[in-house]
């Protein structure tokens, strides 16, 4: 039985200690203690806007399943999430650069610029994709992010 955690909250494992902790999704901030309340979003002294770009892999049930790569995208949404954390894992490792990866294997429009989205404010983009670019520090890059498009990496560049 999976523990209940109020909205906002992720129950995460310490790779030093073995021990849970609690990850404010929003702020990044952990604590020992199980949360009781939601968690409460990053102070709104952040940006205005963000520029970012972005790695998206599309799946078959992806809002549009097609690109300017395939006509008719038939991998599953587990297919798409293993591929996306090969290209993660290329980055981290320095084997090829995020705008590299974009450029070839992005399923969005703006791999022809290597990912780059420009820069937008909140509102812009679909909530879950909006919180990850917010919550990035400049030269951050995101853990997979699901949205109705598919599945992103995303790397905050100003």
């Amino acid at each position: 039985m999976s523990e209940e955690l109020p909205p906002g909250w992720e129950k995460r494992v310490s790779r030093s200690s073995g021990t849970s902790y609690y990850l404010n999704i929003y702020t990044k901030e952990s604590q020992w203690d199980a949360p009781t309340k939601p968690a409460e979003r990053a102070s709104s002294n952040g940006p205005e806007k963000v520029q970012c770009s972005h790695l998206l892999v599309k799946h078959r049930d992806s809002r549009r399943p097609s690109s300017w790569r395939q006509d008719n995208i038939t991998i599953s949404k587990e297919e798409a999430m293993d591929l996306l954390v090969v290209y993660q894992e290329q980055i981290v490792n320095g084997e090829a650069s995020f705008a590299e990866l974009a450029s070839k294997y992005s399923d969005c429009s703006s791999a022809k610029k290597g990912g780059d989205l420009g820069s937008f404010g909140r509102g812009a983009m679909q909530k879950p994709f909006e919180d990850a670019a917010f919550s990035l520090k400049v030269g951050g890059m995101s853990e997979p992010v699901w949205t109705d498009s598919g599945v992103h990496i995303i790397l905050r560049t100003a």
